[in-house]
């Protein structure tokens, strides 16, 4: 296991661990950006519902990890910048997939 002291900064560390466990618990809510995109057009409501779950359990983490690290910031910024890349990705995904109207993955 890496020693953190050994690049010089905990601030760094914390924000990469803080966004990384927005982007893992986005990944374990939904699918992907390019799933919801292929499969937006007969299921987008579902999909950003997932996407909006993901986002409220990753809040509830990096809220955690701003209460136990005495410096906030690095938290904050990693996973508030995490959960709006992912936050305009499936955004992305959702509007260009409903305008394309490709085939979709999955039959019912």
């Amino acid at each position: 296991m890496a020693d953190a002291r050994l690049i010089g900064s905990d601030n760094a560390v914390t924000f990469m661990v803080s966004a990384g466990l927005v982007y893992e618990i986005i990944a374990a809510a939904c699918s992907s950006p390019q799933t919801t995109e292929i499969n937006a057009s007969v299921r987008a409501d579902t999909l950003m519902k997932w996407v909006k779950i993901g986002l409220g359990q990753a809040a509830v983490f990096v809220a955690i990890a701003v209460y136990l690290d005495e410096d906030r910031w690095p938290a904050l910024a990693g996973g508030g910048l995490a959960a709006g890349a992912m936050w305009l990705s499936y955004v992305h995904a959702k509007k260009a997939g409903i305008a394309n109207g490709g085939p979709v993955t999955e039959t019912y």
